[in-house]
């Protein structure tokens, strides 16, 4: 077949020197070929489901209660055993989630509203460019259920009626967890609750509008579904049905538990040492009752799961189970609580099934909870590069034959200190500057319980450098290989031109945005 070459150098093709019915016979085709191509679906986007719990803690046994969950998300894909928030408390964890940046770049400092928590600040700011949006304008189906920020639907945060950009339904808690008698914001709307546990349980509720969720969705495009239950923070109500469960269980006595804050910060130096049986029994009972909430949970995954089968989108779904922050009982005598540098408050559960992802998976390397929504936008199909976080996609870490990727060896914990301005009246013999002080006038938080860290971890090192904007200009070091308790402040051992490097590291972090909090060496 002869051709002529066009002035492009492309060829055209002279169709009327072919025989009339072998042009006609081409047309046809290639009319076939095109019809064939327009018929068929578009690939859709994998599905998205992320579970925060509350308060969860990883090191001392918080997933033992979790059965189902281990079974039908760890064991069918990946467990990460070295998962850490950056920053160990609900409001500040959940905005890191939200963005993927550090607390210094998202500015929520603690839980109150003087703090930025779910404030008109936060929402003219960061709130506009959380990862949820960018879900949305990938034509993902949204839903939220559960707590989203301390400080949400409160009358000087936007009320009720503030719902964030980026979900299509939406049914958050206003204020902090509660299992009852609570009030939701649903769809702009005030939906109050009561005390019955068919209607109102909200761990429960959840799972239910969730499924129903799922029954009305188009499948014709990709859902995200962000399932936020108040288990296991306080106020511990377990269903009825587990009320009975874990009675002979107490919290873990090894490791720092019960020991003296001894060269250590300010605020770890006051508890009473050895704890008082009136602290003891508050935790055990603390302790027992949070995994007897968390058992609603773990139910609330399985039906979750088998819903997602029964729909014939488990295959294409991924789902995460992480927690916003750890937790401790009796750690260093601090009876309750979270908001610490040691590994038992920033050490989080995660795990993570979903296609590409091969089954009994453990994985190593650090993952942080500002690389949850980075890791979201790239199995959407999102260009990370037009996005600003500080995290990075570990998509390469779970499942490497779909990215490539590399492991960061070091990354940054920060947290601003919470205290009272004037003396807690429970507690006359504290004095100002103090929060959170029970039981037995134990105090969890102070204005000088201000840290940045320093976190290395990678096949050499396994280390943590900590500096107090306090009085004391206090610096804590652990070498976590020798000392995995952090029982031992290495500070005035360590040769001091590892202690300037360390410095430097934590400078650049305190200062990073974006790129340079991945590409700091």
């Amino acid at each position: 077949m002869a051709g002529l070459r066009s002035g492009s150098g492309a060829t055209v093709t002279r169709y009327r020197e072919l025989p009339a019915a072998l042009t006609l016979l081409a047309l046809l085709s290639a009319l076939l070929t095109c019809c064939v191509r327009c018929a068929e679906p578009s690939v859709k986007a994998s599905n998205i489901i992320l579970i925060v719990a509350d308060d969860q803690d990883v090191q001392l046994g918080g997933m033992t209660p979790m059965k189902k969950t281990k079974a039908l998300i760890g064991d069918a894909g990946a467990t990460f055993v070295n998962a850490f928030t950056v920053t160990p408390l609900c409001c500040p964890s959940r905005s890191s989630i939200l963005t993927g940046r550090y607390p210094h770049n998202h500015e929520v400092r603690n839980n109150s509203l003087s703090g930025n928590c779910s404030s008109p600040q936060w929402q003219k700011g960061q709130e506009s460019e959380a990862f949820p949006i960018y879900l949305s304008k990938q034509k993902y189906q949204t839903f939220f259920a559960g707590k989203y920020l301390n400080q949400y639907g409160k009358k000087d945060a936007g009320d009720v009626d503030h719902v964030p950009p980026g979900w299509d339904q939406w049914n958050a808690l206003v204020g902090n967890s509660q299992y009852y008698n609570y009030t939701l914001s649903v769809n702009g709307k005030e939906e109050k609750h009561g005390d019955s546990y068919e209607k109102d349980y909200l761990t429960d509720l959840i799972a239910n509008r969730s499924l129903k969720f799922l029954d009305d969705r188009s499948p014709q495009h990709p859902f995200f579904l962000m399932l936020s239950p108040p288990a296991p923070h306080s106020p511990w109500t377990a269903a009825p049905q587990y009320q009975k469960e874990f009675n002979n269980v107490k919290a873990p006595r090894d490791g720092s538990f019960d020991k003296p804050g001894k060269d250590k910060h300010w605020l770890l130096r006051q508890p009473i040492n050895p704890m008082p049986s009136s602290s003891l029994d508050f935790l055990d009972n603390a302790y027992r009752k949070r995994w007897q909430t968390l058992l609603s949970v773990d139910d609330m995954v399985e039906r979750l799961v088998k819903k997602l089968e029964s729909i014939k989108e488990l295959d294409n779904t991924y789902i995460f189970y992480t927690s916003d922050n750890g937790y401790h009982t009796g750690q260093f005598s601090l009876p309750i609580d979270k908001r610490q540098l040691y590994e038992f408050d920033i050490r989080v559960p995660l795990m993570v099934r979903g296609p590409g992802i091969k089954p009994n998976q453990t994985l190593k390397a650090p993952v942080l909870n500002i690389d949850l929504a980075p890791t979201m936008l790239d199995i959407s199909g999102v260009n990370l590069s037009s996005v600003n976080v500080d995290g990075q996609s570990f998509l390469s870490q779970m499942a490497p034959s779909l990215r490539n990727g590399t492991a960061r060896p070091f990354f940054l914990v920060e947290y601003t200190g919470e205290g009272h301005p004037t003396t807690d009246p429970a507690c006359p013999k504290l004095g100002p500057g103090l929060s959170h002080c029970f039981p037995d006038c134990v105090c969890e938080d102070a204005y000088n319980n201000t840290y940045a860290c320093v976190r290395t971890l990678d096949s050499e090192h396994n280390l943590q450098y900590c500096e107090f904007a306090d009085s004391e200009s206090f610096v804590e070091v652990y070498n976590l290989t020798s000392d995995p308790h952090q029982l031992e402040n290495i500070v005035k051992k360590v040769d001091p031109t590892v202690l300037q490097a360390m410095n430097q590291r934590l400078i650049k972090l305190q200062s990073c945005e974006g790129d340079s909090c991945r590409n700091i060496k």
